[in-house]
This record gives structure tokens, sequence and C-alpha cells, in this order.
């Protein structure tokens, strides 16, 4: 079997990457005056960053890596996949059987050029508060 010469290489979210990512994201969390779990995950949905601010819930913490990973696995927003599928309930069923799928407010995907090179999730404030913390950490990626 003969290799390839051909290699194609492809962007990845650096550790400076995800550090400017949270700290964008945990700015507007103590900017709203919300504590807050924030999550950074590569392309694989693996944990790049975390942050457990004081006072946030326990139950915070998985529904925000969950957040982040849905982002990652599905290459887009948590919200907009869940409003894809809200009105065909067989595929709600499967989308929400599926382990670590969370379709709620604050998980985003982290794109450099044109591709997916991980994701955020924001947990713990109120819906609109971790949809604005993750959409922070977006924008200081696109911004870098």
């Amino acid at each position: 079997m003969a290799v390839s010469e051909q290699m194609t290489t492809k962007p990845v979210l650096t550790d400076r990457d995800a550090a400017a990512v949270m700290n964008a994201a945990r700015a507007k969390a103590n900017e709203a005056g919300a504590s807050m779990v924030i999550a950074v995950v590569d392309d694989a949905g693996l944990l790049k960053a975390f942050l457990r601010m004081d006072g946030t819930p326990n139950g915070a913490i998985q529904w925000t890596l969950d957040k982040a990973f849905t982002a990652a696995s599905f290459r887009a927003p948590t919200h907009v996949l869940g409003e894809g599928v809200q009105s065909m309930a067989p595929v709600m069923a499967s989308m929400i059987s599926l382990p670590r799928v969370n379709l709620t407010l604050g998980g985003f995907p982290l794109v450099l050029g044109d591709a997916v090179v991980g994701a955020i999730g924001a947990g713990g404030g109120t819906p609109e508060q971790d949809q604005a913390v993750a959409e922070a950490g977006v924008a200081a990626l696109s911004g870098s």
C-alpha cells in the first residue's frame, strides 16, 4: 500500500486560544455579577480549560461540560440544535437520549477559518447569562 505524499493540516485550539476564550468569558460573567461554570473543549469534545466560579451550584458542572461537548460534536450552537429539532418529536427524543447532549442556551462551537476547533459551554446563570458569557468567549477567539 502506497503512502500518500499529500498531507492536510487543520487548525487546532491551542492552550493560549483556550485561555483567551476563558478569560473573556470569565470577564463577561464578572461583569454580569453571575457565578458561572465555563468549559472550553477541543474539537473532539475533550476538556481544554475549565472554571467553576465560587458559589456555582454543583449541578452546573456536568450541565456546562455537556453544552461544550454538544457544540463541538454537532458543530453548532446548542440552542440552534434545540430549535431545529423542537418540532420533530422523533429527532428530539433521539437527541436527548444521547449521553452528554444538552440543547439549552450557552454552548457554541469555536471556529478558526472554516474549521471547528473546539467549543465553549457556560452554565450556572440565567439562560441569557449563559448565552452572553459563551458568546464573549467566542468573540475572543475570532478577535485573536
